[in-house]
């Protein structure tokens, strides 16, 4: 499903990433752990075209994705690829409902349309009876799951997950990374997941290590 070839990414002086070669199957739970500088989250942003490599390719389901134009890579992100991060990053103006909705209604969905999967999506994580709620009204678990909600609205094929449960207490993160496998499960979806946490990495189908800018393992 996706091939990453020889991706480097500097930062002034500093070499972040080295060369990287990976691939990723369709389906596939994947974690990414190393210590802090490894270059985890970097490579995380350059999958997600959130940042762009010096030099090296993406290939998705046979796209290059580092020769397309940006108004189309922005497109293609909306509709293909999710995104959930450590601190939810939901708006916090907007429900819990709104905030699902938004990147259907940026991919050109009605409201009505999207409204009903985004209240399929918060009913199938358990959230019916906090859809209008903001997340300043909700539990930092709760918050996590309307954030994956948002990840899924527009039924993408890569769910890219940065930390997704260092902020939460040990009951909510539990129930999370079930959720991951469940949602893998249902929807074939596939996970990448840089993470410190030793028990979900435990748990995907495959670990891979980096360090100093490089995969080791």
């Amino acid at each position: 499903m996706i091939e990453i070839k020889n991706i480097k990414k500097q930062f002034g002086s500093l070499q972040v990433l080295k060369g990287v070669d990976m691939h990723i199957g369709q389906g596939e739970v994947v974690s990414i752990v190393g210590p802090s500088g490894a270059g985890k989250t970097t490579l995380l942003q350059i999958i997600g075209t959130l940042d762009s490599p010096d030099c090296g390719e993406i290939i998705f389901d046979g796209v290059n994705l580092c020769k397309m134009e940006a108004s189309r890579l922005a497109d293609f992100r909306n509709r293909h690829i999710g995104f959930v991060f450590q601190f939810h990053q939901l708006l916090p103006e907007f429900t819990a409902l709104e905030n699902v909705m938004i990147p259907a209604l940026l991919a050109g969905l009605s409201r009505r349309e999207a409204e009903k999967n985004a209240m399929e999506l918060l009913s199938l994580l358990g959230l019916e009876q906090r859809v209008g709620h903001k997340p300043a009204e909700m539990s930092g678990g709760e918050n996590q799951r309307v954030a994956v909600a948002r990840a899924l609205v527009n039924k993408p094929q890569l769910i890219l997950a940065d930390e997704p449960s260092g902020s939460l207490d040990s009951r909510s993160k539990t129930e999370l990374h079930k959720l991951f496998f469940d949602l893998r499960d249902r929807f074939g979806q596939t996970f990448l997941i840089v993470t410190h946490d030793e028990g979900l990495a435990s748990l995907t189908d495959r670990t891979i290590h980096m360090r100093d800018g490089l995969i080791i393992s």
